[in-house]
């Protein structure tokens, strides 16, 4: 609180809470008897701050190895969840059953500054000792809860926000609660979401630890969800005995708790025998199998798995099947069956074995079938636009159309129309017929939204209004046209830091971020390689090798213009390479000697005037070697390319020639490859 009479003012506000029946029912009922609870239960003093008490190293050493699965379960996803709401004003905690923070995930600053009220590891935040606050009243409420500000009981905590979700074990015991204190009030809202679906992994994943020997099964009543956070999970013993089961496995079969269906066979919850479930996934390539309820004809979706540690009994028998998982690992790759169930095969060409990229497609993934809105973050030519229509194919508009605005290629005079739709007669200049808008186009699908921090201050308000109202009003048109669609936006820039400068509406980042996924660079990501030889046989049917120099000079290279670019010079080396072998004659100069454009602008003086937009293509390499004929058609090549946007594919339909041989013409007539220009149309 920030004086005195701030703090005045909230305890006559809990004490008139508290004292006045109409006024608790008239309050955030949570809140209101959680209020109640701190004054008359725990003879809490709102205006007599007690600092919440701190176990001794030892007894926090009991404390965490009696919850270390627990602990070792929640660490990735508390990362995860602090590492995609990137705020530095944030921690993300994690409690015990009895409210001892036993893991904490923050910035050293913010750690620092939060620990000087109490919020630390080893620190009792259940609600007897810390009063209202997101983590002890998760622990009585058993639910997800937010506390937001002047919501806690001691004005001290009142510039925190918590949102908080209980975690359940596979007994429906409350073993902990996920928490995120935050001094931000906006993150209340989707971070809530966050945390809830975080709180799920953990339990599926404390599921995973405690059953390590038992056969896993994950089902749903559609197929498209089995494999995500909506799936059942089942862990079932050898013999066909049902171990544990997660609370979307209970809610779909329709048992009320763990202990009407634990215990019982496999067979009392469907119409098929355990060993029927597993060899039917394995023969499927672990893509979902049909199968029925026992209680009632209801028809789910399921993949079953042997344990990933050897147990006894058929489980054995079946690791020996030539088409168990095991089998399949020694197998070449090349022949091996996919095992991505359903729909997330499709997302399998966005990485090779770069962990930083897989775990955020495994983020995404888990959001898009929510259907809450996504900022995908990362420099120009990483693929955004590759990624946003991926996840559109797995997401639950998938049926949709995928339709994609880039705010920075479009004039300011008709974004508006571009992406709201005009009726006939709208303008000077408009259709006859009229046109429908992007946003209408979207409707049942997925609206991706490339470069939207360049969108003008003014459509933003109108889209802002568009995603609160579901609704959309074509330029001069009287009537509005309701629509529905998953949104994914994208930008290179910061949009925090456009909203601070008041180029972005805070209102809309807001909305818009659902959750943010960054997409690293080229020259950060751990499977190249793989890329490269992903690229190469995508772009030929027979894709020649990679000479040992060729191959040292691309992953030495910083690829500053990123996939893109790659695609680029792999296409340009294929066009040039006459046999099998790709050589670093056939690769861009500043490629095989480690340099880039980037680098030598910055050591280059400043040029005497702004210098023009830079596209993907440049024609700054010598043409004295150019006869009269050739300087003619490169200047035509050139002034097609600058029509198309440097888009290579739609010049080469122009010209009536493949895209092969235009390269093969750029590099004979010295039109060599940028590596700095902005987004533009592009053939990756």
């Amino acid at each position: 609180m920030s004086s005195l009479a701030d703090i005045d003012t909230h305890v006559r506000e809990v004490l008139k809470i508290v004292n006045n029946p109409l006024a608790a029912r008239a309050a955030n009922d949570s809140v209101a008897q959680s209020w109640i609870r701190c004054l008359n239960e725990f003879r809490l003093d709102p205006a007599r701050f007690v600092m919440p008490p701190v176990l001794t190293q030892q007894e926090l050493a009991d404390r965490r190895e009696a919850a270390s699965d627990l602990i070792a379960c929640s660490k990735l996803e508390m990362t995860t969840l602090y590492q995609q709401l990137a705020d530095p004003e944030l921690a993300v905690v994690l409690v015990d059953a009895d409210g001892v923070i036993v893991h904490q995930v923050s910035s050293v600053p913010f750690g620092e500054a939060v620990a000087a009220d109490g919020l630390r590891v080893g620190a009792l935040w259940s609600e007897r000792e810390a009063g209202t606050n997101g983590m002890g009243t998760c622990l009585i409420e058993r639910d997800c809860i937010a506390v937001c500000q002047h919501e806690h009981f001691y004005p001290r905590y009142t510039s925190l926000t918590c949102s908080a979700a209980p975690i359940f074990d596979d007994r429906g015991t409350i073993v902990g609660v996920l928490d995120v204190t935050s001094r931000s009030k906006l993150l209340q809202q989707h971070s809530l979401v966050l945390v809830g679906m975080s709180r799920q992994m953990i339990e599926n994943r404390l599921i995973d630890a405690r059953y390590r020997h038992a056969n896993m099964i994950h089902f749903h009543s559609r197929p498209e969800f089995v494999g995500t956070l909506h799936a059942g999970k089942l862990a079932v013993s050898d013999d066909g005995v049902v171990l544990a089961a997660s609370r979307s496995a209970l809610f779909q079969l329709d048992f009320r708790s763990p202990a009407e269906l634990c215990g019982k066979r496999i067979d009392e919850a469907f119409n098929a025998q355990l060993e029927d479930m597993i060899a039917r996934s394995i023969r499927g390539s672990f893509h979902p199998v049909t199968v029925y309820s026992a209680k009632a004809n209801s028809r789910f979706f399921l993949t079953a798995q042997t344990p990933r540690e050897a147990g006894t009994g058929s489980t054995r028998i079946l690791l020996n099947d030539p088409l168990s998982p095991a089998a399949r690992a020694k197998a070449p790759r090349k022949d091996a069956p996919r095992e991505t169930a359903g729909r997330l095969d499709k997302l399998s060409h966005l990485e090779f074995g770069d962990p930083r990229m897989a775990s955020q497609i495994q983020l995404a993934a888990r959001v898009i079938q929510r259907k809450i809105p996504i900022i995908l973050r990362g420099q120009t030519g990483t693929g955004k636009e590759v990624f946003a229509n991926a996840l559109h194919s797995i997401s639950p508009n998938s049926g949709g159309t995928f339709v994609a605005v880039n705010c920075a290629s479009l004039p300011e005079n008709l974004i508006e129309s571009e992406l709201f739709g005009y009726r006939a007669g709208a303008f000077t200049g408009a259709q006859r017929e009229g046109r429908r808008g992007k946003i209408v186009q979207s409707n049942g699908g997925t609206l991706f939204l490339d470069e939207i921090g360049d969108m003008p201050m003014a459509l933003q308000a109108r889209l802002l209004r568009v995603l609160e109202e579901h609704e959309v009003t074509p330029l001069g048109a009287e009537t509005t046209v309701k629509v529905d669609f998953q949104l994914i936006s994208a930008s290179h820039r910061n949009l925090i830091e456009l909203v601070q400068t008041g180029i972005f509406r805070e209102d809309l980042y807001y909305r818009l971020n659902g959750i943010e996924i960054n997409l690293p660079p080229l020259r950060e990501r751990a499977d190249a390689l793989a890329l490269i030889t992903h690229i190469l046989e995508s772009e030929a049917d027979d894709p020649p090798t990679l000479s040992a120099e060729a191959r040292h000079a691309l992953l030495s290279y910083a690829w500053p213009g990123n996939i893109r670019q790659l695609r680029h010079v792999l296409q340009m080396a294929i066009a040039l390479c006459d046999g099998p072998e790709i050589r670093c004659t056939h690769l861009p100069a500043e490629v095989v000697n480690g340099t880039s454009t980037q680098t030598a602008a910055r050591l280059a003086p400043p040029p005497a005037a702004p210098a023009a937009p830079v596209a993907h293509l440049t024609d700054d390499a010598d043409t004295s070697a150019l006869n009269a004929i050739q300087v003619r058609e490169r200047e035509t090549v050139l002034s097609l390319l600058d029509e198309h946007r440097w888009n290579v594919s739609n010049v080469a339909k122009v010209l009536g020639i493949s895209r092969n041989t235009l390269y093969r013409k750029m590099h004979r007539l010295h039109i060599r490859l940028s590596h700095d220009g902005p987004a533009a149309a592009s053939d990756a």
